[in-house]
């Protein structure tokens, strides 16, 4: 039996949330366009025949050295790294091109000594594209496997499933068989709700935006949810709110449908937008 913690590291918006997601086979992790999506510690298991690897998620990397939030954020990758994991998969992006962002990204693996893959995700997209591919494959000598795939796609998969189990170390299972995540309701509710926030808003509202769920009633044929999403400024309370509601009110729409199919029950979902300017000091 293999078993082992794999970090999943890359600068923003590379796909490492959806590659998390397409590894463990459902959704645990928000995904988005937007960078910075990932705040928190998240695991995904991946328990097969041979043994289990558990998913650490990690925010991207985003140099902005004036935000709090990218500095607090960039500060938990290095403490994530810090408990030394037993594989990285470091996930890069071959439409864009390599920079100082990617650079720091990288330094920040490059020294340690436990096994490494690189990811170049997607290959759905056209040639044309992908047009710093070949920078990112001549990075290959700094790892022990290299995989072009398409985390969006679920394509070119499973060759990396194997390679994972491959390089984790002998070890007895970490989660029971049947658990696939370490979050609980409340905090995966709330992941989803943001992630549509952003998916309705696009670069309208800034990164400072979070989700609160503050009750999940479950009855026979319904479930009952009560959340806010916290903002750092009167001025865009009014932009999620939106002229009469109906920003909040799609907002509201989108993460409904998405909970009906995932619980497969009738959702009643209550949503307040409210000003917290102190939110990120508490994550």
């Amino acid at each position: 039996m293999k078993s082992g913690f794999v970090t999943l590291v890359g600068r923003s918006n590379v796909g490492k949330s959806t590659l998390l997601n397409t590894l463990v086979g459902t959704k645990i992790s928000a995904t988005s366009f937007r960078a910075q999506m990932t705040r928190n510690e998240i695991h995904g298991v991946m328990t097969t025949p041979e043994g289990q690897a558990v998913f650490v998620d990690t925010p991207g990397i985003f140099k902005d050295h004036r935000n709090l939030l990218s500095a607090k954020l960039t500060n938990r990758v290095k403490d994530i790294l810090g408990n030394q994991p037993d594989l990285i998969i470091y996930v890069v992006d071959p439409s864009r091109e390599i920079g100082d962002e990617e650079r720091t990204a990288f330094g920040l693996i490059r020294h340690l000594s436990m096994p490494k893959i690189l990811v170049i995700n997607k290959s759905d997209l056209s040639p044309r594209e992908r047009k710093y591919q070949e920078s990112y494959e001549k990075m290959n000598s700094e790892f022990d496997a290299v995989f072009c795939l398409s985390a969006l796609r679920a394509s070119h998969i499973q060759p990396l499933k194997q390679k994972v189990i491959e390089l984790l170390p002998e070890g007895e299972l970490m989660y029971p068989q049947e658990q696939w995540t370490n979050i609980d309701n409340y905090f995966w509710i709330a992941e989803l709700i943001r992630e549509k926030i952003f998916s309705v808003f696009d670069k309208e509202v800034p990164y400072s935006t979070a989700v609160t769920v503050d009750n999940v009633e479950e009855k026979e044929d319904i479930m009952v949810i009560s959340a806010r999403i916290l903002t750092n400024a009167d001025r865009y309370k009014k932009l999620l709110i939106g002229s009469r509601g109906r920003k909040i009110k799609e907002v509201g729409i989108l993460a409904r449908r998405e909970l009906e199919a995932a619980q497969n029950k009738k959702i009643f979902l209550e949503l307040e937008v409210e000003v917290d300017t102190h939110w990120v000091e508490r994550i």
